[in-house]
């Protein structure tokens, strides 16, 4: 059994470690708050330009765009998006077991790593690594997508990749992120939904023109707010992770000082007995 002084040694450090966690807690619900304010800033944005998306390439009658551009798939590349950092439960290591399995089926692939764990993993792993971007920071900008979205259209309109699909982690709610996977090239446009009377559009200078600028918008959106959603959850699986933390770290503070207490018991108890002993001896 360990002496009383080893375990109010043991008490301490969880304390520290509580008061650790506990503050980690604190710093990422603050943080939650922003992120979720981004997301949902960025939602309606997202899907009321793939609704325009939609409209344009029905009204274009089939332009033709180098996004547009399917071709007999020979490289695949997947943008993999987490943390840079860790101590956030199980939100990494879901997005990097839903990659592994959408890269396995590929005889061909490449990875852009978005967060300092991505790349790491699949550094270690020997997966090749078209590029990495870490260090973006807790508050994501646009210009940081909008690299990301540039770096892989470049590569699609050389024909260095064929399609490319962003994985990454999309925010439910604090308890809840659900890794998925979107094909982001080549653009899918869906098709236009009709309700109601249909209602002609006039575009200027031509709805093949308007397609031509809207389509890296729609990219650099779509990765926006992938990244967007990665940050939030994030946020959200380690606030979660840091109560569970602090709630453990109280039960073990419990647990330790039952043993202190018991400890401390069965020391007086030996030197009453001790006490006693010598006490008969002497008679």
């Amino acid at each position: 059994m360990a002496s009383a002084q080893d375990i109010r040694r043991r008490i301490k450090s969880v304390k520290n470690t509580q008061q650790i966690t506990k503050a980690m807690k604190m710093v990422a619900a603050a943080k939650l708050r922003r992120a979720q304010e981004a997301v949902t800033s960025a939602r309606p944005f997202a899907l009321k330009i793939k609704e325009v998306l939609s409209r344009v390439a029905a009204a274009s009658g089939g332009a033709s765009h180098p996004l547009l551009e399917v071709r007999e798939v020979k490289k695949t590349a997947y943008v993999v998006i987490t943390a840079d950092r860790g101590l956030c439960g199980g939100f990494n290591a879901n997005v990097l077991r839903r990659s592994v399995t959408e890269i396995k089926d590929r005889n061909n692939s490449a990875v852009v790593a978005v967060g300092r764990k991505s790349r790491d993993f699949f550094r270690r792993r020997n997966y090749e690594i078209a590029a990495s971007y870490v260090a973006l920071g807790e508050t994501i900008q646009f210009h940081q997508a909008k690299e990301i979205a540039r770096f892989v259209m470049d590569k699609y309109v050389a024909g260095e990749f064929d399609e490319v699909y962003l994985i990454f982690s999309e925010f439910v709610n604090v308890l809840t992120q659900r890794p998925v996977s979107v094909k982001l090239l080549p653009v899918e446009t869906p098709a236009e939904e009709t309700k109601g009377p249909k209602v002609e559009y006039i575009y200027e200078p031509s709805a093949e023109a308007v397609l031509s600028q809207l389509l890296p918008t729609y990219v650099e959106s779509t990765v926006f707010r992938a990244m967007l959603e990665a940050k939030a959850g994030e946020q959200g699986a380690r606030m979660t992770a840091m109560d569970s933390a602090t709630k453990n770290a109280k039960d073990m503070i419990h647990r330790l000082t039952l043993s202190l207490n018991r400890a401390r018991q069965a020391a007086i108890t030996k030197e009453i007995s001790e006490i006693v002993g010598g006490a008969a001896a002497l008679e």
